[in-house]
């Protein structure tokens, strides 16, 4: 007696379907800040939890070095500044002189001209370096780079700070925006578009449903586990939320072409592979499949089918390739 095998055909559809991944809340911003001189702090201003405006001040730095330079240069650029002036109206009474004919010798005319040029350029020069040396004082006052909260504060008044001691003053974060970022699985990042929606629960607010939607795509599949990372903009200016919360994000993602289906049961997982079984014409063949997606009691499948093809509803080991009459 002949085998009855069952079978249903294939499906070749672009369904709707949806995910449920992990992500993490992260600050839109977060910077460490460091002292750009080395310096001792003389004040602190802002603590741990305070919320701080962009340009406010963090902290006031100490370096009598700086301090003492900067009125060095400022003494000697009023010094070459005077010269300049006087070299000025040196030459400009000649000019007057000169116009009485015989009274100035040409040559001194050109020696006060070239003494006037050569103390203008030594007072440009002196000016140049005042305002680096001013500048160089500005360092000295810490300042926030941004509108956020002060995560953490790592030094005390009276310490020597600066770039050498590789340790932050200030980490500060955004909590008024912040970003979901997600890792999509390798099957489904062809399917991510953009603009798409997400809704999303946090572990600290069990219950609660937030939305939001797609902001930005790596657009490339990090290449140690194999997935697309995006991110969300979410909005917190209400505080509810807070930068460093585990989310878990649901997504309704739609391939750009239609895809094969079959029955989940019609996916035979063998020590050798997994594959599918067609039956078409009385003949039984496997075909080596991937599997994508499930929706419901449907699986997504990538292999070598055609539209017309039937595929075995309860496939086995046992069953042979070829010829079934």
């Amino acid at each position: 007696m002949a085998e009855i095998v069952k079978t249903t055909p294939i499906r070749f559809i672009n369904p709707v379907y949806e995910i449920t991944v992990p992500a993490e809340l992260k600050p839109n911003e977060e910077v460490s800040v460091y002292a750009k001189l080395p310096g001792f702090v003389q004040h602190l201003y802002v603590d741990r939890g305070d919320r701080v405006r962009k340009g406010q001040i963090l902290a006031m730095l100490e370096a009598p070095e700086i301090a003492q330079k900067y009125m060095s240069t400022k003494s000697s650029g009023l010094k070459v500044y005077n010269d300049f002036l006087f070299a000025k109206q040196t030459y400009e009474r000649l000019i007057e002189a000169s116009k009485t004919n015989g009274a100035v010798a040409a040559i001194e005319l050109e020696r006060a001209k070239s003494a006037m040029e050569s103390t203008n350029a030594a007072y440009e020069a002196s000016k140049s370096e005042t305002n680096q040396t001013a500048q160089l004082k500005n360092y000295l006052r810490i300042t926030a780079p941004f509108n956020g909260i002060i995560t953490a504060r790592n030094v005390s008044v009276g310490a020597l700070v600066g770039t050498a001691s590789g340790v932050p003053l200030f980490m500060i974060g955004q909590a008024e925006k912040l970003r979901l970022t997600v890792s999509i699985p390798e099957k489904h990042a062809a399917a991510i578009r953009e603009g798409i929606p997400a809704r999303f629960t946090i572990n600290s607010q069990p219950g609660k449903v937030f939305s939001t939607k797609l902001a930005r795509s790596s657009r490339l599949l990090n290449q140690q586990d194999r997935s697309l990372v995006v991110e969300f903009d979410v909005d917190n200016v209400s505080g509810d939320m807070q930068g460093g919360d585990y989310a878990q994000v649901t997504l309704q993602l739609q391939r750009k072409e239609p895809s094969y289906w079959v029955p989940v049961k019609s996916v035979l997982n063998t020590q050798s592979g997994v594959f599918v079984l067609t039956f078409n014409n009385q003949e039984i063949k496997r075909v080596s499949v991937k599997e994508g997606t499930r929706l419901d009691s449907l699986s997504e499948v990538f292999g070598n089918f055609g539209k017309d093809d039937n595929i075995v509803i309860n496939p086995s080991e046992e069953m042979k390739e070829g010829k079934h009459n």
